[in-house]
């Protein structure tokens, strides 16, 4: 992508002023989404994302530039530029940069690039049509079609040099429900590090209907009565509760700063022992995964809490240098316009041995949460707020009836010390983080859980 003479070159002129690191991080990336709405192809956009990010540390300060000039000149320049700004002394460094080869965890079969059109805007109208035919109830739909193909090299002044190749396939269906004046909103969203091979892996027929049952189902809902009740969390996108609640204060970004409710605690019991939480850059075609990470360390899975014991953080190089740690390989960002800092990758509590069913049956009064939508949460206290796309009442071991308009308020420390039951049925959704260094693909999930003590927020039964 850029000529090793000249990552050297940009490299010294980094250090030119002083600082005892310095990385260059070169992408280029390719674009493709479609959209149809009401049936018709509303959009069809491709585009290009080529440019360069410079960073130099010194000790615990960092700098960083960024350009789409790959020219020798202009590097050399954006380097100077950037070095400037620093005031230490200069030191003396030898560069040897090694290509260093990545086990490569995300084998791609078609490129979606070589894919034509017309295939891509039939699985648009495949989708479109079983969502829309679901139910007489179903308003509106909008089908949409991700694709990304992107390349990147990183090298250091510790002689690392090496690239990757990322790509990433997504379909996503949102059906409308309207009934009597009001509106509710359904949507699923599956994707992978794969390429056009994902559809065969995938019904968009089922992603459509998923979604029109979805809204169905709420639009056709009670409003969830309020109040302290056991709340069972299903699986695969439920996990983005622990993501936002939980995750986001592993981040070393947090805890280097001491803004995160789990600062200090490693070896500390912080989870129920039922709760095992992994982060995992390595699984096979997962929406998370990378071969490295975006400072070009090998991706690792990185037990986060082992049966409800705090064991490790997610961390990247500057984090770690404040915190006297080594890089889990969580150093993530949204493009070359964005410094890395610490992220989750592929996130998620580990399967335990209760069935969802099980859950159900012990459960005398309660709200079963099936699909969660988004959420706030603030990291340095845990305390979140998330709204629930689809929930049931439970009520003597039964499930009696859905239920809309439910929030989830709590705390995520405390949430996780609140898990009694934790099922075998763990699976992932697909998701966008967005934080510091911008919007990144993370995957989610979990088996069903319930935790015993939780906040519901709803209506009252008088309003």
């Amino acid at each position: 992508m850029i000529d090793k003479q000249v990552i050297e070159d940009v490299l010294y002129a980094a250090l030119s002023k002083g600082g005892d690191f310095a990385e260059i991080y070169v992408e280029d990336k390719h674009n493709g989404s479609m959209r149809m709405v009401g049936g018709i192809l509303e959009s069809n956009i491709s585009g290009r994302d080529y440019g360069v990010g410079i960073r130099i540390f010194d000790k615990l300060n960092s700098i960083y530039a960024y350009t789409n000039d790959s020219s020798k000149e202009n590097l050399i320049k954006v380097a100077k530029q950037a070095a400037s700004a620093l005031n230490s002394k200069q030191i003396d460094i030898r560069l040897n940069l090694m290509k260093k080869n990545t086990t490569n965890y995300n084998p791609i079969k078609v490129y979606p690039s070589s894919i034509n059109k017309g295939q891509k805007v039939d699985l648009l109208k495949r989708g479109y049509e079983a969502a829309k035919s679901y139910d007489d109830v179903i308003s509106q739909v909008t089908v949409s079609y991700l694709e990304e193909e992107q390349n990147v090299l990183i090298a250091n002044t510790e002689g690392l040099l090496v690239t990757d190749s990322r790509v990433r396939t997504r379909y996503v269906v949102q059906s409308v429900a309207s009934k009597d004046g009001e509106m509710q909103v359904g949507s699923y969203s599956p994707g992978a590090s794969m390429g056009f091979e994902f559809y065969d892996n995938i019904n968009v027929e089922d992603v459509g209907k998923e979604a029109s049952r979805i809204a169905k189902t709420s639009v056709y809902a009670d409003y969830c009565p309020s109040g302290v009740m056991p709340v069972i969390i299903d699986n695969e996108f439920g996990g983005v509760l622990f993501h936002e609640a939980c995750g986001h204060a592993l981040e070393a970004e947090f805890v280097s700063r001491d803004t995160s409710a789990f600062a200090g605690k490693l070896g500390q019991m912080v989870a129920s022992p039922l709760v095992t939480a992994i982060d995992d850059g390595t699984m096979k075609n997962g929406w998370g995964s990378t071969n490295v990470d975006d400072e070009g360390t090998p991706t690792k899975r990185n037990i986060l809490i082992e049966n409800g014991v705090l064991k490790s953080y997610l961390i990247d190089k500057l984090n770690g240098r404040r915190m006297n740690m080594e890089s889990t390989g969580s150093g993530r960002r949204q493009s070359y316009k964005f410094a890395p800092t610490s992220r989750m990758n592929n996130t998620y509590i580990a399967a335990g041995d209760s069935t969802l069913e099980e859950m159900i049956n012990n459960t005398e009064y309660g709200l079963y949460a099936k699909k969660l939508g988004g959420g706030s949460v603030n990291p340095a206290t845990g305390d979140f707020n998330f709204a629930v796309m689809e929930g049931y009442i439970v009520q003597n071991g039964k499930i009696l009836k859905p239920v809309r308009g439910a929030t989830l308020i709590g705390n995520g420390v405390k949430v996780l010390e609140l898990i009694d039951m934790v099922g075998n049925n763990l699976e992932l959704g697909q998701g966008m983080c967005g934080a510091s260094s911008g919007s990144i693909p993370a995957n989610v999930g979990q088996p069903s859980i319930r935790v015993k003590s939780l906040t519901v927020g709803g209506r009252k039964e008088d309003e």
